[in-house]
């Protein structure tokens, strides 16, 4: 039969070898089929093994002989009608096997079903396993030793029981707890937390499981530990509590290690906001304290301090600190430092020897320098004031440590990318736990964490340091508008706390008391801008020296922007961002009062006239710097008496919301207010149009044009005649002597004498001369030629050459200027010291012309 499972030969052993049977094991089970009439039709293999019968000594037998156990017809019926009926049966029952002995089986008996057109049972069980029981006396040696603390809880939450676990937790003896409340032996744990908890277990019937919370023992007075508890009702057999176990577990240590983690976190979150060194330090000490530490210092080394000091070794140099010592860089002295850092739990830093600001020279002793370069951090369980080495070498601090109850110390140094930094010291005083070899780890985490910090904004503040100074030696200090323009400038970084862009403006003069007005704008920030300013703003000094017309001094500059560019190495990032830069460039002459200007991508210009009407200058646009190939042109505009020129970028007017016409309507009105001095109101016009930091730099540039009147100018033509030399000597000695000039007389006569002679000799066409009586004494010879004049050093045997050299030795400076019409040879001399100032001398009486 197919459900009788494999059977053996009759007579023959059993083939297969016996497997052991877990007691939860089901597919090992004894199973047996066994027909509707009660007789065996299948026999397996597990059921050989548990009753020792054959297949052949049992299949036709019925089933109930191999029971020890009356019969029980009633009840047999019973079981099989519930079968009948599709729902199994489990019991017991005693069976006997084939050697006579009696077991206990745990009978399974299935739903009836067909095979072979017969109803059948499928009958399995196992040997039923004895129950272990525990004795009273191993259960309470189980209770009372187990590692983790218990306890029993009447209702009204006083101690029953107490197993020795938790009395060593405690550090309460067993008697002195039992009839207690936990608020009245334990004062040093969240005991009215822990109650209400307890209560609302009682109440409920709803255990609370890992419940922790942190305090301080009796065991451990000194330390604050952290416990993991469970609170369970106990129950009678009605279903009413009638108590509470509590179960406590030490996670001190599980504790201290996350606390250490999410501490070395949060110090890396919080520390460095700002790329400011002091700021940082101060960081530092304001996080430790009181999750740390209960006062805590930080002293940096002077360099890192305050920047620009010297410092006992050069910071930054990529030694090691034995490569320092090796090159005598550092001595085994106490280092020179400042207290950068402080914070304490009490008020005020009463603690602190010195305060902020304060220069320190502390190492821990008895370690010098050398603790700082290649140190480790360094644990002092137990501050002793009274030891010999703090007594002797810091007595001062030594009555601290005694006053203040100081009594742990970890120091650890400051070191970051090679360099060292200062010193940090984290101490322990109301805090009664002293520091343990795992708080150096954090201790030195977070000290790293901040020395980077420190070190980028050391690095920070020597580069915005060095660009400050950068740019203020590259923007002008003064702007020399002599007797033609008073000037007023304004700049205002896009970060008024940085100062450093790439905005310039700038005041040249020029020959002939004419004035150049030039404003700039950089693209970008920082250093880099500000190095590309400078190269540019000395690109127009030397191209203005040269009295280049604005299109074609624009034109050399857009040149030079192009070679700066091509320098740039390929594939690398553009350290100096050249390309996008724009200029505007106007010469304003005070003799005719005409201004020309040329622009290369800047905003127009804007002109106040002296009835107080603005307008924007509709100048060609030209384009930005940097392009190539395209052409700049120049426009003219007359500047009466009085008007106001103001060239600006476009910061300015597209500070607030971005739209250019609307910020020029605005400056246009700011410009147009009277009763204002120059600087009042250059001032005033960038507080009104930048209320607020803007992400571009703003740069104006205010200029108000004076004439400089005809009974300053003196010009006539001259005939191209040697012999008429002598006339000219002598109408310069009269116009000089009618200026009160006539201490430059003898000098002018001679200069006027060998410019004149020259153009008579290289030049060809009308010669004509021009002196200009302004803060210095200008001399021009114009004529047709444009061949430039060369200075020659004669030798001692030659018997001319010498002229143009004699001209430069009396002269204060001289120069050449092209026109259209040829050249210009000019000079200038200064006026006699007890000449009155330029601007009381504008209404002299008119002379010859």
């Amino acid at each position: 039969m197919a459900c009788a499972g494999p059977q053996s030969a009759p007579g023959a052993e059993p083939s297969r070898p016996r497997t052991p049977r877990h007691s939860y094991d089901t597919a090992n089970d004894a199973t047996v089929v066994v027909a509707g009439n009660g007789t065996v039709v299948g026999w397996t293999h597990s059921a050989q093994e548990l009753l020792g019968y054959r297949a052949t000594e049992v299949v036709g037998r019925p089933a109930g002989s191999l029971l020890d156990m009356p019969e029980d017809p009633v009840r047999v019926a019973a079981i099989a009608e519930r079968c009948r009926a599709g729902v199994g049966w489990r019991g017991v029952a005693d069976v006997r096997r084939s050697d006579g002995s009696r077991i206990g089986v745990d009978l399974r008996v299935s739903a009836s079903f067909h095979l072979d057109g017969r109803e059948c049972f499928l009958v399995s069980g196992r040997e039923r396993r004895p129950e272990w029981t525990v004795g009273q006396s191993v259960l309470d040696a189980f209770l009372t030793g187990s590692p983790i603390g218990m306890a029993v809880m009447s209702p009204d939450l006083r101690y029953v029981w107490v197993n020795d676990t938790l009395e060593r937790f405690g550090g309460v003896p067993r008697e002195h707890r039992v009839g207690q409340r936990l608020s009245e032996v334990l004062p040093g744990l969240e005991t009215e937390a822990i109650e209400t908890l307890m209560r609302g277990v009682l109440d409920t019937g709803i255990p609370v499981i890992d419940y922790e919370y942190l305090g301080w023992t009796w065991a451990d007075p000194r330390r604050r530990r952290a416990y993991s508890t469970s609170y369970l009702p106990l129950t009678d057999n009605d279903g009413g509590v009638t108590g509470l176990c509590y179960m406590v577990l030490d996670v001190t240590d599980r504790w201290n290690a996350q606390q250490r983690l999410a501490l070395v976190n949060d110090a890396g979150a919080t520390i460095g906001s700002t790329l400011d060194v002091i700021r940082t330090a101060q960081e530092l000490a304001d996080f430790a304290v009181p999750r740390f530490a209960d006062f805590v210092i930080v002293d940096l080394l002077e360099p890192v301090a305050s920047p620009g000091a010297p410092g006992p070794w050069p910071l930054g140099t990529g030694l090691s600190g034995a490569e320092l010592t090796r090159s005598g860089a550092v001595a085994a002295t106490r280092p020179q430092m400042r207290r950068a850092g402080m914070s304490s739990v009490r008020e005020g830093c009463p603690e602190a020897v010195r305060r902020i600001g304060d220069p320190v020279d502390f190492v821990p002793p008895p370690h010098d320098m050398r603790f700082l370069i290649d140190g480790e951090p360094l644990l002092i369980p137990v501050l002793d004031p009274d030891n010999n080495v703090w007594a002797v070498e810091q007595p001062a601090r030594a009555a601290s440590i005694r006053e203040y109850g100081l009594h742990s110390l970890i120091a650890v140094p400051m070191r970051a990318r090679d360099t060292v930094l200062g010193l940090t010291t984290f101490i322990r005083s109301q805090n009664p736990a002293p520091f343990e070899p795992d708080d150096v780890l954090p201790a030195r985490e977070m000290v790293a964490r901040a020395a980077v910090c420190v070190d980028n904004a050391r690095r920070y503040t020597h580069e915005h340091t060095t660009a400050l100074t950068l740019q203020r030696s590259l923007l002008p200090h003064t702007l020399p508008g002599g007797m033609a323009l008073d000037v007023a400038s304004s700049y205002l970084p896009a970060d008024a706390k940085d100062g450093v862009g790439g905005d310039w403006f700038d005041v040249i003069p020029l020959s002939g008391a004419r004035v150049a007005l030039v404003v700039g704008d950089v693209v970008g920030h920082g250093i880099a801008a500000a190095a590309t300013m400078g190269r540019l703003r000395t690109a127009v000094h030397t191209l203005a020296d040269m009295d280049l017309p604005p299109d074609e001094l624009l034109a050399h500059l857009d040149d030079l922007v192009l070679r700066l560019s091509d320098e740039e190495p390929e594939g690398g990032e553009q350290s100096t961002p050249v390309l996008g830069a724009t200029c505007l460039y106007a010469v304003y002459d005070p003799v005719t009062q005409r201004c020309t200007m040329a622009r290369a991508g800047h905003p127009p210009p804007v002109v106040v006239a002296p009835d107080g009407r603005v307008t924007f200058l509709e100048l060609p646009a030209g384009p930005p710097l940097g392009l190539g190939g395209l052409p700049f042109e120049t426009a003219e505009t007359e500047l009466p008496e009085g008007s106001l020129i103001g060239l600006y970028t476009n910061g300015l007017i597209e500070g607030r919301d971005q739209d250019p016409d609307l910020g020029m309507s605005r400056l246009g009105g700011a410009l147009a207010q009277r009763g204002l001095p120059l600087d009042a109101l250059c001032a005033t016009v960038v507080d009104q149009l930048v209320p607020v930091p803007q992400p571009d730099d703003v740069a104006l540039l205010l200029a108000r044009t004076h004439e400089l009147s005809p009974d300053h100018v003196a010009s006539w033509e001259v005939a191209a005649d040697p012999a008429a030399v002598a006339g000219v000597r002598a109408r310069t000695a009269r116009q000089l002597s009618a200026w009160g000039l006539e201490e430059l007389e003898m000098t002018t006569e001679l200069i006027v004498s060998e410019l004149v002679t020259n153009a008579v000799r290289y030049a060809s066409g009308p010669i004509r001369i021009r002196l200009l009586r302004q803060s210095v004494l200008i001399c021009e010879v114009s004529d047709t030629s444009s061949t430039s004049p060369r200075l020659r050093h004669a030798r001692t045997t030659d018997e001319g050459g010498r002229g143009l050299f004699l001209v430069a030795q009396l002269t204060r400076r001289w120069g050449t200027r092209y026109t259209t019409e040829g050249k210009i040879i000019w000079t200038e001399q200064e006026l006699p010291r007890h000449e009155p100032p330029a601007t009381e001398g504008r209404h002299l009486p008119a002379t010859e012309s």
